[in-house]
This record gives structure tokens, sequence and C-alpha cells, in this order.
């Protein structure tokens, strides 16, 4: 029964997903590479805002396209040139360190992690973790092209990162303390308090942004390779991290989280040393950036 309740709360977003597809505009890029040129100039007029200038930008794409055509097939000895090799890097570096953070982690035990806060209705906390994670995403949509990926990143994986300190530190001092004082229920509500804010950090930029920063610095010609590989890899590692949170938190609540706040400090410093802002670039502005 709950096999079947499950897979029909499922089938219901597909069920959606399937009409709205056909709503769906093609991208400018596509109109130009079937040779539309003037669906493609609309298109991108309308993307760009009627009142902006696109002629350098269409001149710009005609010849990236085709630039491509010409050459569509990439040799895997070319991966090593660094216009191929650094984005593709990042994008796979994003969606490993996304999973890596142990956000899934912290969602499919989150009632587990709850009862060691000393919560007695974990259920409940759970359903509110899951209403804020889609708070925290509609806020995410408003700020993206707002204040610009990269900075949005490394906000979202420093809030992680002492988020997770603070569930660490509680969890720690808890083992030290007697369960009948008061200290330690207190300890107990910081640690729920740093779970809801690790979930917050990471909706407001981890979450989704890995996905939006691959498709904007991926070249054309290796994106569907390159896409396949960093989608593999994202969802190893959410096997990776699902398989063994359950064991770590066996070990050690405190060191589990520990891992998982050391994996976010270094996302922070991931971001800020090698992710470009892609806000307001075309494609071939961030293209050059990595030649």
């Amino acid at each position: 029964m709950l096999i079947l309740l499950h897979s029909s709360g499922g089938t219901l977003p597909a069920l959606i997903l399937i009409p709205a597809l056909f709503f769906i505009p093609e991208s400018p890029r596509w109109l130009a590479k079937m040779g539309m040129t003037e669906e493609f100039e609309s298109s991108l007029q309308v993307l760009r805002g009627f009142d902006a200038d696109i002629s350098v930008e269409v001149n710009e794409i005609k010849r990236a396209v085709a630039s491509s055509t010409r050459r569509s097939i990439v040799r895997m000895a070319e991966l090593k040139q660094k216009r191929y090799y650094l984005p593709l890097t990042i994008g796979i570096g994003l969606l490993i360190l996304q999973q890596l953070s142990g956000v899934n982690a912290v969602i499919f035990y989150a009632s587990t992690i709850f009862e060691s806060a000393g919560i007695s209705s974990s259920n409940v906390a759970t359903l509110g973790i899951g209403a804020i994670q889609v708070l925290a995403t509609c806020v995410t949509l408003w700020l993206v092209d707002k204040s610009g990926r990269r900075i949005l990143l490394i906000i979202s994986t420093s809030g992680m990162t002492v988020s997770l300190l603070v569930v660490a530190a509680s969890f720690y001092l808890k083992d030290m303390v007697s369960d009948d004082s008061g200290i330690y229920s207190m300890l107990g509500i910081f640690a729920v308090v740093g779970v809801v804010a690790m979930i917050i950090s990471y909706s407001l930029g981890v979450g989704a942004l890995p996905w939006l920063i691959m498709s904007e610095i991926l070249p054309p010609n290796i994106k569907g390779l390159a896409g396949s590989i960093a989608t593999l890899s994202n969802w190893f590692f959410c096997w990776v991290v699902t398989m063994t949170a359950n064991l770590l938190l066996t070990w050690s609540t405190g060191g589990t989280f520990t891992i998982y706040m050391v994996i976010s400090a270094f996302a922070v410093a991931f971001a800020a040393i090698w992710v470009p802002e892609t806000k307001g670039r075309t494609l071939e502005e961030i293209q050059r950036s990595f030649r």
C-alpha cells in the first residue's frame, strides 16, 4: 500500500509535466542551428527584452553555430584542453559536492536525527523541513537573476558549513551532559535549528544552481557527453551518501555532521576559486574566460 501511494504521488507531477512540455519554446541557439534565422532573432529579442540591442549577440551566436557545425565531434584527447576540461571539472565537481554535503542523508533520516536530538514529534518536524525546502527554493528562483549565481552559491555553501558546525557541536556536547539537564534539551533545540538552517541554505543555492551553472558553462559540442557524465556522478554519490548515512549515524551523529561540514567548507572554497559568474554573460563570453 505504501509503495502504491508513493508511486501515485510521483505520477501526478509527471502527468502535469507532459502537456507542459508542449509550451516550452525552442532556444535561440537551436533555432540558429536549424537555419531558422527569423525565428532565432525573434526568440532572442524576447529573451533579452524588446529594448535590448541584440545585434552583437546575434553575430556571435551565428559564428559559434557555424564553428560547431564544422566540427561537432570532440576527441577524448581534446578534452585535455583548458576550454573543455575546466568547465567539465567545475560542472562535475559542483554536482558531486552537492551530494557529498549530506543533504539527502539529512532528509532521508530526518526522523532518526530529530529523535537523537530529543524531539518527540519527529515526523511532524520532518514534514516541516519539506515545507521549508519548498519555500526556500521559491525564494531562490527570485534571487538567482538578481544576486548572481556565484555569490549565491558561496552564500549557500557558507550557510551550510556554519549550520552543520552547529549541529555537529550540539551532538558532541549532548554526549557530555546528563539527559535530565536543561542544557541537554537546549542542545537538542540547537541541533534541530542547525538542521533546518542547513536545509534552507541548501535550497537557496546548492540544490539548484549546480545544474544551472553546468548548463551555462559547458561548450555545446560536449554538453551531451559532459551532462551525462555529471548526472551519472551526481546520482552515484547520492547512492553512496544514502547507503552510508545510517552506518555513519550509528557510529557517531556528531562525527557524521562533522564530515559533511568539512565537505561543505571545501565547497565554499571550490565555488570561490573556480566557479565563474555567469549572470548576464553570453555563452561566447563564458567560453572565452576558459581559454
